[in-house]
């Protein structure tokens, strides 16, 4: 059978980094087997959908490399998802209801007190015809309840291992608001149906929702595909971390300077037993991913551990690889491997790149401590004008302790800070060649 897997995010807000364990896991497993990945956009909520956040789940996915076969949007899909309603309605399985929110939430606080377990009592399988219409008359809009098997329903999760939900101690599902809108709990399990999806991986939040919709497939006469329940990601501190999601959309990480590389580096191992290591871009990702190998504790994320890795990755490029950014930067062509391959272990995003070209340029602002002022006006009185070549520093420098006697840290240290006013950098060999001006006091 071909592997068919699916992502099916809803586009009312911005990705962010919860949702990318979903779309990666279930892309990886697709492109693994040579199969077929679905982007399946969750829009039957039309009040809070939005147009730009479509389009935004597309160009997050392209930006990190995640392409799709085919794309469906759920609310193309109504009328599918109405014939299956009637299906169901003829076959006993789905029951309108007039209770209004007030009273369902009476209804639990009740059980609740009662040391009961808040499931809904089926009340309204019992309304008569006539009971309906009077309801109908007041005004009352049903909705619409998916009649579950009191039974367990078990399955073999890919990363929590053997699963049993006791469906007795589970309320029978509203599928269809008083609206008319189709919920997610509907429309995903017709959709799989429909789809032939064999693999569906997603978060440990959806695993009651697994076990209803494992019985909606089985009464649309659908097969039942594998699947396997992702940890929750929370803070480092183990806070929550949906609370903070609103300043962890993905398009807000890459507009920071955060590299697509990183993201996939640290989210295709987060919360597995291997360790996280920088990848080159997805196809690096599916090469290495084995869902066998994640745990199903809460997995602890930190946006910070994104820059190093960044920096790491851009580390790994050639100037080539940055020319839009050294040309935006004010870098000459003919400089630009030089100045990339000084500064390119010295910047965290490629945002830095462009305060190193100024300070080649212009000259930094010297650093020189009291006791060192003397010194640095004799060192700079032994510097010639650029340009410089790569064994001027090194000329220079010997120059300066002969005549001062100065070696070592006492010798390097105050010339660099005097050269560029910072004390870490690039090599000073590589950076004397980049200077365009004579450095000053």
């Amino acid at each position: 059978m071909t592997t068919i897997t699916r992502f099916a995010p809803s586009p009312t807000g911005w990705l962010h980094i919860g949702n990318l364990r979903a779309a990666l896991f279930n892309y990886a497993i697709a492109r693994q087997n040579g199969g077929t990945f679905i982007l399946r956009i969750d829009d039957t909520d039309q009040e809070r959908s939005k147009p730009e956040y479509k389009e935004g789940v597309r160009d997050v996915l392209t930006w990190l490399g995640i392409n799709w076969d085919d794309t469906v949007a759920q609310s193309d899909r109504l009328e599918r998802y109405n014939a299956a309603r009637d299906q169901l309605i003829a076959d006993g399985r789905l029951y309108e209801c007039f209770e209004t929110p007030v009273e369902l939430d009476l209804k639990r606080k009740k059980q609740l007190n009662m040391g009961k377990p808040p499931v809904y009592d089926r009340a309204a399988l019992s309304l008569t015809e006539a009971q309906k219409q009077a309801y109908r008359d007041e005004g009352r809009r049903p909705h619409w309840r998916f009649k579950l098997d009191l039974e367990r329903v078990e399955w073999d999760d890919g990363i929590m291992g053997p699963i049993s939900i006791d469906c007795t101690s589970v309320s029978d599902p509203v599928l269809i608001k008083e609206t008319g809108q189709i919920l997610y709990t509907f429309a995903s399990p017709v959709d799989d149906v429909d789809m032939n999806i064999t693999d569906i991986v997603r978060g440990s939040d959806h695993v009651t929702n697994t076990a209803t919709q494992i019985q909606i497939m089985r009464a649309l006469g659908g097969t039942v595909p594998r699947f396997a329940h992702h940890s929750l990601l929370t803070g480092p501190q183990g806070e929550a971390l949906s609370k903070r999601l609103g300043t962890l959309a993905l398009r807000d990480l890459r507009a920071q300077g955060i590299a697509a590389e990183a993201v996939l580096s640290l989210m295709a191992r987060l919360g597995s037993s291997q360790p996280v290591v920088l990848v080159d871009g997805i196809d690096d990702v599916v090469k290495g991913f084995d869902i066998g190998t994640f745990g199903s504790a809460p997995t602890k994320f930190d946006f910070e551990d994104l820059w190093p890795l960044t920096a790491r990755h851009l580390a790994r490029l050639e100037a080539a690889d940055v020319a839009d950014t050294l040309d935006a930067a004010g870098v000459p062509v003919d400089l630009q491997p030089a100045f990339w391959h000084a500064v390119k272990g010295n910047v965290t995003k490629l945002d830095d790149v462009a305060p190193w070209w100024d300070l080649f340029r212009d000259g930094g602002t010297a650093v020189v401590a009291d006791e060192d002022r003397d010194f640095a006006a004799q060192a700079f009185d032994l510097l010639g004008d650029p340009p410089y070549a790569a064994d001027t520093w090194s000329d220079w420098t010997g120059r300066v302790k002969d005549a001062t006697g100065r070696k070592g840290k006492q010798l390097f240290m105050p010339l660099r800070l005097a050269v560029t006013g910072q004390a870490r950098g690039p090599e000073m060999a590589d950076v004397m060649p980049l200077l365009q001006k004579k450095p000053t006091l």
